[in-house]
């Protein structure tokens, strides 16, 4: 793995965190207890700054993102992913705030501004546009995404069961 510094800081990985060799994170990102970054993904924390809650997954070939600090968007848009998170493989996060217990399936866009609340998975290739705001409990696709359905108990139970499969995975390869 390489894990740059920019502007004198470097990526920060909690206890337990794995991070593949061929992943580059650069400056000002947090990866938190047993997240894992699976190959390939590329993370510039560089104009904002990335937070990676504990025990989610950035799966193979996601690139993550951030918007720098403008006139319009004093705070620009940092990267923000909650606890038990799971991206799926290629994936684009740019400047959106994801909460808990999440699915974001493969090859999803979530692009500047868009607040995602917890327990909600996006399907897999679905663009979700700048500013919008995903409640709770639903199962977004599309391109533009809407929402199509409220999740069933099985799919939420599914949501921290995918996080806890990632954790074990995870400690495999560290072992």
């Amino acid at each position: 793995m390489s894990l740059e510094s920019y502007k004198g800081v470097l990526p920060a990985l909690g206890d337990g965190t794995y991070v593949h060799g061929s992943c580059v994170l650069v400056g000002d990102i947090v990866v938190g207890k047993d997240s894992s970054i699976w190959p390939l993904v590329a993370a510039r924390g560089d104009v904002n700054h990335i937070r990676i809650g504990e025990r989610s997954n950035v799966q193979d070939g996601t690139v993550l993102h951030v918007t720098r600090k403008h006139k319009e968007v004093p705070e620009g848009y940092p990267l923000i992913i909650g606890d038990d998170v799971t991206v799926g493989h290629k994936c684009m996060l740019h400047g959106c705030q994801l909460g808990n217990r999440i699915l974001v399936g493969m090859g999803a866009i979530v692009m500047d501004g868009v607040i995602v609340e917890d327990d909600v998975i996006i399907g897999a290739g679905s663009l979700v546009p700048p500013g919008k705001h995903l409640a709770s409990g639903y199962l977004y696709v599309g391109s533009p995404v809407k929402q199509v359905r409220a999740l069933n108990e099985g799919e939420r139970a599914f949501l921290s069961v995918s996080a806890d499969n990632y954790v074990r995975l995870k400690n495999e390869y560290l072992a």
